[in-house]
This record gives C-alpha cells, structure tokens and sequence, in this order.
C-alpha cells in the first residue's frame, strides 16, 4: 500500500474537490459574503439584458472587494471579442464564460487576443448538445438549461454522455446539489438563481449551497 505524504494529499485533495461558482454577484454585500464562504469562482455577469447586469465600474468595485484567491469569471453574451478581452487584460475578470451563440471562430478570434481561459456554456436539450460541448475549444465547458439564470434544470440522464470535466449549473440549489455531485461527479458547479430571495442574493442560502457541495465530497 503506497503511503502519500502531506504535500502529495494535499494536491490530490485539491485535484479531487468539486469546485464552486457562485454567479451573479451585484452587491458589495454579495462580494463579503463569497469572501466568507470562499468559493473557487464568483461570477459577474456582463450582458446587459440580464436582471444581474453589472457595469464595467460596478465590476471594478466587486473585483476590489473580492479575497484574491476566488476567481472572478466574466459572463457575456455575443460580446465583441475585444471587449472580453480588454477586461481580462485589466483584471476585471479572470476568466471569460461565453454564453450566446458564440462559436469556434470566435473562441479562435478570442485567444489571439487572450490567454487567459474561456468557458463556453452550452444550453442541453439532446444529445447534440452534448457532443458539441465534447468536441468545443474552449478550456472549460458549462451544461445549462435555456439562457441560464433561470432556475430550470435539463435533462441530467444526457450527462452519460459527458468525456470531459465540465460546470453544472441549471436548477441547483441547496435542496439538490448533493445528489447532484454525488452522481454526476461534475468538475464545478453553477448557482444563481438557487441562492436569491426576491431577485436578491441570500447569504443563508449561499451558505446553505456551499456546506451541502462540502458536505458531498
């Protein structure tokens, strides 16, 4: 039996950990909250059709706020490339999520501008769905249902089909996530809509989601 020593646990501890997005951020008193609960990814959305919409100075401020080890990822939707990228370059974002219709020529367009990672999310209605995230370019891919944000959950029995790590996000909350990652074994996993009260994120719910992701390990 191979004895692994503190550093070598450690890592494969960290290798194993299902991590956690918590998306949506819009209030200095989400950011404290995150801060809190420390999750890998905290997620401002940038796509100015959407109730979590941010500004480029409200980001700026949300980013300052946030403990620098939690990664801030940047949500667009069909965003000129050049937009993307001049926020990571800043460090506004440090990661891209590309949620419109956003294809390989664009995520191809994006790294000549960037190197930093991009995560294509991918709206799951059949199997195609899932061979196009499969087969997508891009560092990472997130399985949602509809435009995301919506509280709706896909099909989950089409992640058989998964060859690669992935974020789930769709429907989750503190009620499901378990099972969730017990099952599914994701790489991440999303949540807005699953963490607000009246349109509003709820720190007891956000600490809710957290623990029960922690808990599932």
């Amino acid at each position: 039996m191979k004895i692994i020593g503190g550093k070598e646990l450690m890592k494969q501890e960290e290798k194993d950990k299902i991590k956690i997005k918590l998306c949506g951020m819009m209030r200095p008193s989400d950011i404290e909250t995150a801060n809190l609960l420390h999750p890998d990814y905290i997620g401002l959305v940038f796509a100015k059709n959407s109730r979590r919409y941010v500004s480029l100075e409200r980001a700026k401020t949300l980013k300052e706020l946030l403990h620098p080890e939690i990664l801030a990822v940047g949500v667009f939707v069909d965003e000129e490339p050049e937009t993307v990228a001049a926020l990571l370059s800043a460090d506004v974002i440090d990661l891209a999520q590309l949620h419109g219709k956003e294809g390989e020529a664009y995520i191809s367009g994006l790294r000549k501008l960037t190197g930093k990672p991009i995560i294509k999310a991918f709206s799951v209605r059949d199997e195609t769905d899932i061979e196009r995230a499969c087969e997508c370019s891009a560092d990472f891919v997130l399985l949602d249902a509809g435009d995301g944000g919506t509280g709706m959950a896909f099909d989950r029995g089409l992640l058989v089909g998964m060859n690669r790590p992935y974020f789930l996000a769709g429907g989750l909350d503190a009620s499901n996530v378990g099972d969730a990652v017990k099952r599914w074994q994701p790489y991440a996993v999303d949540v807005s809509s699953g963490i607000e009260t009246d349109g509003l994120k709820d720190a007891g719910k956000m600490q809710a989601f957290v623990e029960r992701v922690r808990c599932s390990m």
